[in-house]
């Protein structure tokens, strides 16, 4: 089962997401909050695989609580829903660890297979937000990109793969080769590309 918490200040959205997480088999909500301070609090008890992250909160934000949340425990996955009136919010929650990002007015089916992926250890996106994150990196020049060289064919089709939002299990199936060495490549990958996290080595590879 993936354990899901849910942060959002609106009831009727969490009483939604609950209860599209609830009617799947493999999915189980053990935790609701409605404020960044509450969430933090509530994961560091519960531990939940996946926490789905509003951003914008009264109080504590959803920005900040990510970054708590991930400090005390960095194995939780943290997916963001987010509108599009949330640019601003998107490279910190970047920053401070989101995991992907998806859109609250997204299909049903798109955010439960956001929560699956998220928990497989894939970064699942909205294609509309990634394409907001590319083009405002490259317009506000928040990610500046140097050239890189040395770059193996393996590590590109990896690079490839980190694009697409492959978990690394599933880069592994698609390219024959071991787990253990598709780490290593995406560890690589992030050292030749300034990376600091996978999230930003996605964003690396789609922008061009």
């Amino acid at each position: 089962m993936i354990r899901v918490m849910l942060v959002d200040d609106q009831h009727l959205i969490r009483a939604g997401l609950r209860m599209l997480c609830e009617a799947q088999p493999d999915i189980e909500v053990v935790g609701e909050a409605d404020n960044g301070r509450d969430a933090v609090t509530l994961a560091a008890r519960l531990v939940p695989d996946v926490v789905v992250m509003d951003l914008r909160m009264p109080g504590v934000d959803g920005i900040t609580a990510t970054g708590r949340i991930l400090a005390d425990r960095p194995g939780i996955r943290v997916l963001v829903l987010t509108t599009f009136g949330d640019d601003d919010h998107l490279y910190p929650a970047l920053t401070a660890g989101a995991c992907g990002f998806l859109l609250k007015d997204a299909p049903p089916a798109d955010l439960i297979d956001g929560v699956r992926r998220a928990a497989a250890g894939a970064s699942p996106f909205s294609e509309e937000v990634l394409q907001r994150l590319v083009r405002r990196a490259v317009q506000a020049r928040v990610e500046p990109r140097r050239p890189v060289s040395g770059l193996t064919a393996r590590e590109r089709d990896v690079l490839d793969l980190v694009a697409e939002g492959l978990s690394n299990t599933e880069i592994a199936d698609r390219l024959h080769i071991g787990v253990t060495t598709v780490k290593t490549h995406i560890t690589s990958l992030m050292t030749k590309t300034d990376s600091p996290n996978r999230v930003r080595l996605a964003l690396f590879a789609r922008g061009g």
